[in-house]
Parts: C-alpha cells; structure tokens; sequence
C-alpha cells in the first residue's frame, strides 16, 4: 500500500499544517444587542452569555472585539416599547437606541473594527414586522423601501460603517444605495441579507429584541425548500450595489451558501442564527456534546461552505481559541 492518507492525521502539528479551512478571527463578526431604559447589562435567557446591553457595556464589548482581533460587529437596537409605532420610527431617530448605540462604538473604537448596523423596521415596530403595513395589514414592499433608507442614512450619519438591510423588500438594496450617495454617505457600504429565509431557529433572536411580531414573515422571506431563489436574490443585490452578500441562517443552508460563493463577486457572509447557536449552547448544558468543539465545527463548515466572514455569537470566544492556538 503506497498512499495512506492517514500519515497526514497522526499529530496535531501534521493536521494544523495541512488543514484547508482555518477560523481566523478577522472573519468573524459579533452581533450585540443595545437596550434602552438599562442600568446594567440583562441576561438573554435563551442566549446563554449573550446580553441586552447598556450603551457602556456596549462599547467596553466593543473594544473587547477589538483585543480579540474581530473584523466586525453588528449592532440591534432594543427600544422601550413605549417608542415602538407602525412605521419604527425610533429606529431612524438621532436618539434613538440603535444610533446611540453606533455613535458610542464608532466614536469609541471606529478606526479598529468595522461597524455595521442591522437596517430593519422589526425592533421599533408595534407589530413586529420588517415594514410598513398597507391598509390589509401586509408589508408594503414600496413604502417600506422608503424607509430603509431613512433608516440607512441616520445610521450612516450615527458611524456605521456598513448597513444591513435585512428585511426582504425587492429593491431595498438600490434604494438604500441612491439614498446613501444622495445624502453624502458614498463611502458606506452596504451588506445586504441576500438570501434571508423565514426559519424557526430566529426564535431566540425576537426574545433579544423583545419582538412584538404577530403572524409570520413568510410573504417577504423566502421559502426554506427553495434553493435557487436564494442565488437569484443574491445575483440580483449585486446588481443592485451591494458590497457583500449574505445568507441566512447558515448552518442550515450550506447549500445556497456554497452557490451563492461561487458566483459572487463580492464577499460573501454567513449568519449562525440564535437557533444554531442555542441549539448548541443546550445540548452542551446537558453534557450530549463539547460545546468548544462543536461550535468550532459548525463555523468550519460555514466557512468551508464558501463564507469569507461569519456572523456568530461565538465571535469572541472562538477568536480567543484561534489567538491561543497561535501563540
């Protein structure tokens, strides 16, 4: 027997040299939650580790990313409910949680880590949906595209970086592109949630933002049996302007992702959703699996899928395994 591929296996130093997919810090970003009305950081229940912050906890997370070498992290906004309307229009408002909570970090560490902001009507709405409803009750794509774009350019204004428009409305990309260069912001870009599906493992997440949805969001996410409706959405965000492409959940949709990366021709990035992430965290707690091991793992197979930058709320402490692993 002359090739045995198993020589490659027999120590770690022999896998670590020939490994072909590696978790880098700097491709992976944190996604944070900024609560109004705190005094101090809440614990999500359904997150183990994972917070509502106060706008200082916020950006001493913030620089902690920094240390730890993140590229990025991306920010919710959580409002009283009290400000919530039909049309979120906290969200846009210059004091509003999420824009406070982006001037701190941008102010605070914005020259060392990409700042990105979640461009969505879901937090600030009374109803819970991503936008404006029509006179039957459904999301009007138009007007909601309208204010996207307000959304985008307060969060601009506020320092972000990078904005996420991750409602599924058809034209939110080149509406928030028009509406950026229109008031100035040429140089923020635009990571669009491309391939966003209507999943059940967000359940963690509406429980982060203290979602007030009713129904589901079916008419404007997409299908989860539908695989080449996530690379048209995709192909037709790049035309739009986006400057990365991302898909939605990813552990669950390799697939779309690994089409999706192979035609793009801007980055591309993955979100391990509240569900994969919890899911994890769960059976860890009950002793059924490692939990360093097997969220390890699944980032690995998002990244070997084909994702350039991960969204995951194991950010920091995977970017700690990969610096310890290093020195």
């Amino acid at each position: 027997m002359i090739v045995r591929p198993r020589r490659l296996r027999t120590t770690p130093a022999l896998r670590r040299l020939v490994a072909e997919t590696r978790i880098h810090p700097a491709q992976l970003v944190l996604p944070v939650f900024v609560a109004d009305g705190l005094d101090a950081p809440r614990p999500i229940s359904s997150l183990p580790g994972v917070v509502q912050h106060t706008v200082d906890s916020l950006v001493a997370e913030a620089r902690r990313a920094v240390e730890a070498g993140l590229g990025g992290i991306m920010l919710f906004g959580v409002p009283l409910d009290a400000d919530k309307d039909a049309v979120g229009s906290v969200g846009s408002a210059p004091d509003g949680i999420l824009n406070r909570g982006l001037a701190a970090v941008a102010d605070a560490v914005g020259d060392d880590i990409v700042v990105m902001a979640d461009t969505c009507l879901d937090e600030f709405t009374d109803h819970g949906h991503c936008g404006v409803l029509d006179g039957r009750g459904r999301v009007d794509n138009d007007a909601t595209n309208e204010r996207y774009v307000e959304l985008a350019v307060s969060q601009a204004r506020a320092g972000a970086h990078l904005v996420g428009p991750s409602g599924m409305m058809d034209g939110q990309v080149a509406a928030i592109r028009d509406g950026l260069d229109a008031a100035g912001f040429s140089d923020t870009g635009i990571l669009a949630y491309s391939a966003k599906y209507a999943s059940a493992f967000y359940g963690p997440f509406r429980e982060a933002v203290n979602s007030a949805l009713s129904g589901d969001r079916r008419t404007y996410q997409q299908d989860p049996a539908n695989r080449r409706e996530g690379v048209r959405e995709a192909d037709l965000d790049e035309l739009e302007g986006a400057d990365l492409l991302m898909v939605k959940p990813a552990g669950y949709y390799l697939d779309v992702l690994a089409d999706v990366a192979a035609r793009s021709s801007v980055p591309v990035a993955a979100y391990q959703v509240s569900g994969e992430y919890a899911m994890v965290c769960a059976a860890a707690e009950r002793g059924w699996i490692n939990r360093d091991a097997a969220l390890a793992e699944s980032v690995t197979a998002i990244l070997r899928a084909g994702a350039d930058i991960v969204l995951t709320y194991a950010a920091l402490e995977l970017a700690d395994a990969a610096n310890g692993a290093r020195r």
